[in-house]
């Protein structure tokens, strides 16, 4: 293979260059991975996760999180390395990548690597060079550790497979909400093209979870010996929409988000306010600020379609489009339906419980335990976890509500409000900063 190589560019520029353009992409978290050290590797991965690096909003990850290239051959309107930007471009071979991982490892600085890339010459060829590097990181450097890449839409089938059996994660960005603003925004994509690697990667982790079942049938039967099925994508797959470039409602995105949770066992879905960096008549204005405190809300929303029970349409309608950002969703779907509240402590089973506001998953599991023993009260909530600052508009115990509260919607409302204003500068401040490699290198990290 032949590579786009800047001459005289160190190591140390292309990874200034390559790090700081990789910010904007969010869809990296690992999580789901067991797997022991390796006589003979270097790397291990926990299924507690990693931490300590920054995404582009602050989130915390320890990822070395690079692209192969910033070189592109699209135009796409709303990102930093499309074509037509007059950007210093550069481009790693896999050989660099691999020593760059190994040596951030080695210092501790980071426990794994997040690969995405331009596209170069085609997406095919980008992706052979995506798999070359990984190969030779868990072959030839004998890493073993976290690895996330992306996949390429429109790349060949048998790379997208091979690269699954080498990584951890796979994820294939849907880039937009909508077939409709991917067109607009990225007319030479289509939404199709980014289905079918998505596809692909559910059917292999299907496929590979029953070979696995079958495999352990087959021993405790003693039908099997010494025979192995390689993991594929173990961590699951994710995907990552930019919110903010376009029209699309909070109602559209959840409704899009819980289609991928349900058609292809997503494992995340990562939403990105867009910042915007270019001048287009199609995208909002350059002063315009990155619409955090919504991103925050949708991962809140999203949080509660995976873990509470919820659904799309039951936490926003056609008629109520989009979430009311003074106040977390939970929040605001309860104060909708005080029909619902309150909620006695000591009767509700436990879905009833995920759907008190101040009530999470533990304090639900913890609620529904200790009622084996006797009588919950208002102190025993506290000591479980719940946040009775939130809870007490909504619940009873011992048939009695904590204080003398009028349920009534604008009253509970403005209460919330008052109390979560507090906290929204934390989320929606001017701060937004993703911090460079550099910077981790100099506080001393790890």
């Amino acid at each position: 293979m032949s590579y786009v190589i800047q001459e005289n560019m160190s190591i140390e520029r292309k990874l200034e260059i390559l790090s700081d353009a990789a910010k904007y992409d969010v869809a990296c978290t690992s999580s789901g991975v067991d797997r022991a050290g390796k006589k003979g590797s270097i790397g291990n991965t926990a299924k507690c996760g990693i931490c300590h690096s920054f995404s582009a909003d602050g989130r915390c990850i320890s990822l070395l999180k690079i692209l192969l290239t910033n070189e592109c051959i699209f135009d796409c309107k709303y990102c930093l390395n499309r074509a037509s930007n007059d950007n210093v471009r550069a481009t790693f071979t896999p050989d660099e990548i691999c020593k760059l991982t190994i040596e951030f490892y080695r210092r501790n600085y980071i426990e794994g690597l997040f690969l995405s890339s331009g596209i170069l010459v085609s997406p095919d060829y980008t992706m052979g060079l995506l798999y070359e590097t990984i190969y030779l990181l868990r072959t030839q450097y004998k890493f073993n550790g976290y690895i996330h890449v992306k996949g390429i839409p429109g790349a060949s089938s048998e790379l997208i497979e091979r690269m699954g059996y080498l990584t951890d994660r796979m994820s294939v960005n849907l880039e937009l909400p909508t077939g409709e603003s991917l067109k607009k925004l990225a007319p030479h994509k289509n939404r199709a093209n980014m289905l079918k690697p998505i596809t692909q990667i559910r059917n292999g982790i299907t496929d590979n979870k029953e070979k696995k079942n079958e495999l352990v049938a087959m021993k405790k039967m003693h039908l099997s010996r010494n025979v192995s099925v390689p993991n594929f994508v173990p961590a699951g797959q994710s995907t990552q929409m930019i919110i903010g470039a376009t029209p699309e409602s909070d109602y559209q995105i959840i409704t899009v988000a819980e289609s991928l949770y349900n058609k292809y066992d997503m494992r995340r879905v990562f939403y990105s306010a867009y910042v915007p960096i270019n001048e287009d008549k199609d995208l909002p204005a350059l002063d315009v600020k990155p619409p955090l405190l919504r991103e925050h809300r949708l991962y809140q929303a999203d949080w509660l379609l995976r873990f509470y029970g919820f659904k799309a349409n039951e936490l926003l309608d056609e008629k109520k489009p989009d979430f009311n950002t003074l106040i977390d969703p939970k929040c605001d779907w309860a104060v909708r339906h005080l029909d619902k509240f309150p909620v006695e402590i000591n009767r509700a089973d436990y879905y009833t419980l995920l759907r008190v506001p101040g009530i999470g998953v533990k304090s639900a599991r913890r609620i529904v335990s200790a009622r084996r023993y006797g009588r919950i009260d208002f102190e025993h909530l506290k000591k479980m976890g719940v946040v009775l600052k939130r809870a007490v508009f909504f619940i009873t115990c011992n048939g009695r509500m904590m204080y003398d509260i009028k349920l009534e919607e604008n009253y509970i409302l403005n209460n919330l409000i008052s109390d979560e204003i507090r906290n929204i500068d934390k989320v929606s401040g001017d701060n937004y900063h993703q911090m460079s490699i550099f910077e981790y290198m100099k506080q001393g990290v790890g």
